[in-house]
């Protein structure tokens, strides 16, 4: 097979390209600044950089919002750049495997094939998968065989609860629930108990450090803005607030996990009570979150190894081996 291959998992925060060229894969903040409405001044980690610090004529954003394209402009510039970085500026024409989110109208899946055809990265053919069905690849899930697989995928802005068999989705169901509502619950709880506005980038920081901080018994220290003054300043949060902050968030997810369940025909939901949960997505590693949906479900909770990457992983093994090509399939319009 032609080593010009990529399979591109497209993250509302970050995007996950693999490279066959390299066998490796890049994962970069899936953002674009905009200088003056039409100049491109950054892209990817560097204009996550500049976020929530540019002077208005830099406006930055993210393409992707709840997991579908907004910004179908900023994002074919970003796709162009990515896979021209990736290329090293030798464009040839390549194959791509791209990973679509299954709770979504077909419009939306379009958007995805449209997208790459659109970039101008030279795309010879473009297949797609569903994203839980890489998801569970990328975890080392044989999801050809008969046995049902429950695979949650906890992301930025959306969280992917699917039933996985036979290389297929038996049930799915996509919720706005995600790291970025994890964010803004620890604003607000910043906000309402010490009077301070700290910006998302200190939480993020916050949510990430969480465990390390209850590990090693420490406070959280955030600098921001007093609410009352409106001077700038430093207040130590404990982090028994952050996690009682985070506490409906998790719920939620529980909640709609719990519904599929519900659905699951009896003879998948026996497979599922003997593997258990599988949780991956960049906002799983959040701290409690495995152990509240253990208990909220009584289902063991297999947490992914690489959960950031575990879709592009996925989609690494689908152009690697022919046996797990049939999972992939090619949108109505596209030669094959």
């Amino acid at each position: 097979m032609a080593n010009n291959v990529f399979g591109i998992d497209l993250g509302t925060n970050n995007i996950k390209i693999y490279s066959r060229n390299d066998d490796g894969i890049m994962v970069e903040k899936n953002m674009i600044a905009i200088e003056n409405k039409n100049t491109l001044f950054a892209y990817g980690d560097s204009a996550f950089e500049m976020y929530e610090k540019a002077p208005s004529n830099i406006h930055i954003s993210y393409p992707l919002s709840n997991g579908v394209i907004a910004d179908i402009q900023n994002m074919e510039t970003l796709i162009k750049f990515f896979i021209g970085d990736l290329q090293k500026g030798n464009s040839k024409p390549c194959d791509f495997y791209v990973a679509v989110p299954t709770d979504v109208t077909e419009v939306e899946k379009r958007a995805f094939y449209d997208l790459i055809k659109d970039a101008n990265v030279k795309a010879k053919k473009i297949m797609v998968v569903e994203k839980a069905v890489a998801d569970g690849l990328g975890m080392d899930i044989d999801v050809k065989n008969s046995q049902g697989v429950l695979v949650v995928n906890v992301g930025y802005e959306t969280t992917e609860i699917s039933i996985l068999s036979l290389g297929g989705i038996v049930l799915s169901r996509l919720i706005k629930e995600g790291g970025m509502k994890f964010d803004d619950a620890i604003r607000g709880a910043v906000r309402r108990e010490f009077g301070l506005i700290i910006g998302g980038k200190t939480a993020e920081t916050v949510k990430i450090s969480l465990r390390e901080l209850e590990e090693d018994n420490c406070s959280a220290i955030v600098y921001g803005r007093d609410i009352v003054t409106g001077l700038p300043v430093e207040r130590e949060i404990p982090t028994q607030l952050v996690v009682d902050a985070l506490e409906e968030h998790f719920n939620t997810i529980i909640d709609n996990v719990k519904v599929i369940l519900e659905r699951t025909p009896p003879e998948l939901a026996a497979d599922i009570y003997r593997h258990g949960v599988y949780l991956t997505g960049g906002a799983s590693q959040v701290s409690h979150l495995a152990e509240r949906l253990a208990t909220g479900t009584g289902l063991k909770v297999n947490l992914a190894e690489n959960p950031l990457t575990s879709v592009a992983m996925g989609l690494a093994k689908i152009i690697k081996d022919e046996n797990y090509k049939t999972v992939a399939y090619a949108i109505e319009g596209m030669s094959k």
